[in-house]
């Protein structure tokens, strides 16, 4: 089976290098594809010269739109079985592709999150993050009745041709939450699976905001007042 690698990337220049050796050392048949964001740091030239790699794909958006924005470019040029999203920085481990692909492979799942929180060797970042992350968590479970420790988390790996049949309307970090609502209304009890983690800094180039945080409980709120 094809592993779509969706990966939205907004100055990352720091990492990208690394990260796509990571991903071209998971022993798994894949795509990977790149959206640009409107990058100003370098990426979109470095990722310019990335066209020329067999297996990778790389597109761009014309001004900074957003995550969800890029994520939703990546879905309309996958053409993978499996699809999963993956940040352009170093805080997850693509090595976990392994272990999180398998029951969807193996046609026993439709759906499954990494999570940070079951693996206990996990070191997070902070604390305002944390606790938000929590909030979020228990949100969605009252909401959509599911039994989630890690909603935000980045490793989200859906069969692919379910994934295509999810409407989105995401521009921001929104993504999350809104296709967690979409796929719980579908009425499948999400599964997930221990990731390794390894949080950067603010400093280091950490994007999300306690605004987000926000964002993501009306977002939570809105879709399941929504038919």
């Amino acid at each position: 089976m094809l592993l779509s690698i969706l990966i939205p990337a907004y100055n990352e220049i720091k990492s990208i290098d690394i990260l796509l050796e990571k991903i071209q050392a998971v022993p798994l048949a894949k795509e990977i594809i790149i959206v640009d964001d409107g990058s100003t740091d370098g990426t979109r030239e470095r990722l310019a010269t990335f066209q020329s790699i067999p297996n990778v794909r790389v597109f761009f958006h014309d001004h900074n739109q957003g995550k969800g924005a890029a994520i939703r470019t990546a879905i309309k040029h996958m053409t993978g079985d499996i699809a999963i999203v993956q940040d352009a920085d170093l805080e997850y481990e693509p090595q976990d592709y392994l272990a999180l692909v398998k029951p969807i492979a193996d046609g026993r799942e439709k759906v499954i999150y990494g999570s940070r929180f079951l693996n206990p060797e996990n070191r997070h970042s902070y604390y305002s993050f944390y606790i938000g992350g929590q909030i979020v968590t228990l949100l969605t479970n009252i909401l959509f009745n599911q039994r989630l420790t890690d909603e935000p988390t980045c490793y989200k790996v859906f069969d692919a041709e379910f994934l295509r049949s999810i409407p989105l309307n995401c521009t921001r970090f929104e993504f999350c939450p809104e296709v967690t609502a979409k796929v719980a209304k579908r009425g499948i009890r999400i599964r997930e699976i221990p990731i390794n983690y390894y949080p950067r800094s603010i400093a280091e180039g950490k994007k999300i905001s306690w605004l987000d945080g926000i964002e993501a409980i009306w977002v939570l709120l809105r879709y399941r007042l929504v038919r």
